[in-house]
């Protein structure tokens, strides 16, 4: 445990508001922390194979000495358990287990689990609490905070879903000593977006060396990065929790074009969804650039940051045997932000100037696309 001081933000949704704990230690202090939250004494956490190894017995022993009795649940790591199969299972484990309406799930891992679990706490009994204990610095940044629930299918990411809000969020930043390099880029390119988004002075202090500081493993930058990605969001959410208003859709920068490619990798080991956001936010600002709305310049300074630090910029960089922009414009289609059957993409006039673009010409896409392909 390091000597991170603990900070605390809170997501302002009225009665449903909630606070998000980001520091040191934070599962070993778990069970005093979500005590507080607890409508009875009896949790249900629910976890991976690659993180269960890793932090269920110490989440237990915590949950355990703050006298709350537990459960665990285990499933396949991967985004291929984030469909109606796994979610299947899950409820039928839980509804076996006798859950009762007062009953907490515990997510204990990354956006997979917490997708999943959030979705079915969601609708298992007409919906019950469950609280995020992210293990990844995707999660950490993004997906456990907002209450955006979901689940993957054939036609495209995150389609069948539900918006369900955390009672708690502890980003225990320690657990992001046992992440590969990979997983560590892919929650990279999610912290990048906000600053892309709203918030240049972020993206400048990544730019500046923060961003490598992260990557190699400084815990207070690390810290400070899930503070002000979490301090963005909360203020997002309150204003927008359900997408409604348009300022939520601007977090989707780069999404259009990263969940198609997902798609077409089949939700796989081939492609993580922040490597995917990378490449999306690197087309968006091509685009942008393309249709002169942003300068070139600063379509250059997003790629060559996101490769500096590591992360592919092309999708010619992941190996797929085939890539077809009329495809890739075909999932586009799928996407959930369509209206009236027109693509919407978060396009932008600069670095921190993101914007909602509707009615953007299909040649104008395919151009980027197929440039990217061919890089």
């Amino acid at each position: 445990m390091s000597d991170l001081k603990t900070e605390i933000l809170t997501v302002d949704l009225g009665s449903r508001s909630y606070d998000i704990h980001i520091g040191a230690g934070l599962i070993e202090r778990a069970g005093e922390l979500i005590k507080p939250v607890l409508h009875q004494p009896r949790v249900i956490v629910i976890s991976d194979r690659n993180v269960a190894p890793l932090y269920m017995t110490k989440l237990q022993r915590s949950l355990k000495r703050a006298g709350i009795q537990s459960d665990k649940i285990v499933l396949p790591a991967g985004e291929q358990t984030k469909d109606f199969k796994y979610l299947q299972k899950l409820l039928n484990k839980l509804l076996s287990m006798r859950i009762e309406r007062r009953t907490t799930l515990v997510a204990l891992g990354g956006g997979v689990i917490g997708d999943l679990v959030g979705f079915a706490a969601a609708i298992a009994l007409r919906g019950i609490d469950f609280i995020q204990v992210p293990t990844t610095l995707l999660s950490q940044v993004d997906s456990s905070v907002g209450g955006k629930t979901a689940i993957d299918t054939r036609y495209g990411k995150n389609l069948i879903g539900a918006f369900h809000q955390p009672r708690l969020v502890l980003a225990d930043i320690d657990a992001l000593d046992t992440l590969p390099l990979r997983e560590i880029h892919a929650g990279y390119a999610e912290i990048a977006k906000y600053g892309l988004i709203n918030d240049p002075a972020l993206w400048s202090w990544l730019e500046d060396g923060a961003g490598q500081k992260l990557v190699d493993g400084d815990k207070q930058v690390r810290a400070k990065a899930v503070y002000e990605c979490c301090a963005n969001k909360a203020r997002v959410v309150s204003g927008d929790e359900r997408e409604t208003e348009g300022q939520r859709a601007l977090l989707n920068l780069g999404h259009t074009f990263g969940h198609a490619l997902e798609a077409e990798t089949g939700f796989g080991g081939l492609l993580l969804h922040g490597e995917a956001v990378a490449i999306g936010c690197v087309m968006a600002f091509a685009l942008s650039a393309k249709l002169g709305l942003c300068p070139q310049s600063d379509a250059d300074r997003v790629r060559r940051h996101f490769a500096s630090i590591g992360l592919r910029t092309d999708p010619s960089q992941i190996p797929l045997n085939h890539w077809d922009s009329d495809i890739l414009i075909g999932h586009m289609g799928n996407d959930k932000k369509v209206e009236a059957g027109a693509i919407t993409f978060i396009l932008a006039r600069g670095i921190g100037q993101a914007f909602i673009a509707r009615n953007i010409a299909t040649s104008e896409v395919r151009a980027v696309l197929d440039r990217a392909i061919a890089a």
